[in-house]
């Protein structure tokens, strides 16, 4: 798998650089994810802010379209609870979008990749399941594959395994093994649903990771959230595999398409 997939990462400074810019409230968050997508080339009718019925904040689109319509979705929220900093929940994960998306942008992909940064996780998964209420059934069918990444940088990659479609799980483990990065499978089914809900209720095959561990789950809504907890040569490692991933997929049909259950 190492030798066939082809795949393309930015530095660690431009990376770290849209961690470091994790302050503000929510729309000043979502306000900051935009610029970070436009400049990593995303904008005009390539970038959408939808309106979320009921919230301040919109869910922000990001598409990079292929050669055809089947759809890899990416998403992650940018809102944050009320203690803490919320820089591990959730904005390791939101600060990735624009990073995956440039990767991938580096030549037109097979499938078309749509990057989305959820509103409202934290108000009962407002803008994921406005998300995917909005879209027809002809949409919903084209989706192969749904990545949700929710609080990275605690620890190594880990997979939800109990929410994650085996065969979309299976190729990330592989693909750890090929680039000698770590993952593990971590169960966190105690701390709730995140945005990947509204889609396996679809029937749309999941991948859910993460990064926490029994160790590190006090961290989640409490002051202790915060710059300080993130390691980030574990965030950068779950970048590169994400980024290395999403090229996988784009490239093996075969694994999209089936759900788990």
């Amino acid at each position: 798998m190492h030798a066939r997939v082809r795949f393309t990462t930015l530095n660690r400074d431009i990376v770290q650089s849209r961690l470091q810019s994790y302050k503000g409230n929510d729309r000043q968050r979502e306000m900051t994810l935009k610029q970070m997508f436009e400049s990593a080339g995303c904008s005009g009718e390539r970038l959408v802010e939808q309106t979320v019925k009921g919230l301040k904040e919109p869910n922000l689109i990001c598409t990079l379209t292929g050669h055809g319509d089947t759809v890899i979705l990416v998403g992650a929220r940018y809102d944050h609870a009320e203690l803490g900093e919320g820089v591990a929940d959730n904005w390791t994960g939101a600060s990735l979008l624009p990073s995956l998306y440039q990767a991938m942008s580096s030549q037109q992909p097979r499938f078309s990749f749509v990057f989305v940064a959820f509103a409202g996780e934290e108000k009962g998964l407002v803008g994921s399941r406005y998300y995917v209420n909005q879209l027809t059934k002809e949409s919903i069918a084209k989706i192969q594959a749904m990545i949700c990444m929710d609080t990275l940088g605690l620890s190594t990659t880990e997979i939800w395994l109990a929410k994650s479609d085996t065969k979309l799980t299976s190729a990330l483990h592989r693909l750890g093994l090929a680039l000698k990065l770590p993952r593990s499978a971590v169960n966190v089914d105690q701390v709730g649903d995140s945005d990947e809900e509204p889609f396996s209720q679809r029937r749309i095959p999941v991948l859910v990771v993460h990064s926490l561990t029994q160790e590190t789950l006090g961290i989640l809504h409490s002051p202790g959230d915060n710059y300080k907890v993130i390691n980030f040569d574990h965030d950068y490692d779950s970048y590169r595999l994400l980024s290395a991933y999403l090229e996988v997929l784009d490239q093996t049909p075969v694994l999209t398409g089936t759900a788990a259950n």
